[in-house]
């Protein structure tokens, strides 16, 4: 067992929740890990499986132009206009597939708050503090970034969330979707060089060697027929 670092690539919103979904679904070597940061070719938002489309629509800016996409996932409204996003799969093989949710989220926001810390970045985790309930990975409907949850990563002074994620377990493993606000880090922070931090310490952490890796062979014509339904107004709009 490792852990694939796979190449960065951009899609289109629905085109990336396909990719992510068929990354855990469909994935050729399905006893490792697998990372992946990816981009936007538009500006766009996810939102939670869960989440109705009534209450996405009174969150979204008037620019008719954003995309939208139902996530696979959990969690609330996520504007990816300026957000680094980036997915990661658990196989049901490792011992985190079968840890608590609340133990996933806080490994992985730990690895991330420890990457920014070495790259001189003030960030730790949002604590329990006992005076509310644990709501890991934005398990009720909302928007992602006006309130940390507990095991966010957030700014130290200011309290502002940083970086944020939803899960999805089935029985080929555990789909972690997260983005990190650009907006409330430095601007000179060297995002390529965070990246090869994050994954070490992701690696470490999960006790598996970093390895990069070549795209997988997933099924153009099933990645096709993924990206279109998520892309309907039937996927968008069901709830």
């Amino acid at each position: 067992m490792q852990l694939d670092l796979l190449p960065t690539r951009a899609g289109s919103a629905a085109e990336n929740m396909a990719t992510d979904f068929l990354l855990l679904q469909r994935y050729p070597v399905a006893e490792n890990a697998r990372f992946r940061h990816y981009g936007w070719h538009r500006p766009a938002y996810t939102f939670g499986y869960s989440q109705t489309i009534g209450f996405v629509r009174t969150q979204l800016p008037a620019d008719d132009s954003v995309e939208l996409c139902r996530r696979p996932t959990g969690g609330g409204v996520v504007d990816h206009r300026n957000d680094w996003t980036y997915a990661l799969v658990i196989p049901r093989e490792h011992d985190l597939y079968e840890a608590r949710a609340t133990e996933s989220y806080r490994l992985v926001h730990a690895c991330i708050a420890e990457t920014l810390h070495t790259l001189g970045e003030p960030a730790l985790l949002k604590e329990p503090n006992g005076d509310e309930p644990s709501n890991p990975a934005g398990g009720g409907p909302g928007v992602c970034f006006t309130r940390a949850e507990n095991y966010d990563v957030v700014h130290p002074h200011t309290g502002a969330k940083i970086a944020g994620a939803a899960q999805k377990r089935s029985k080929q493993g555990m789909l972690f979707q997260g983005s990190i606000a650009r907006s409330v880090v430095s601007l000179v922070l060297d995002w390529g060089r965070f990246d090869e931090l994050l994954t070490s310490a992701l690696a470490k952490a999960l006790g598996l060697p970093p390895v990069q890796t070549p795209w997988p062979e997933i099924s153009e014509d099933e990645l096709a027929a993924l990206t279109e339904q998520y892309s309907s107004p039937e996927w968008t709009e069901f709830r």
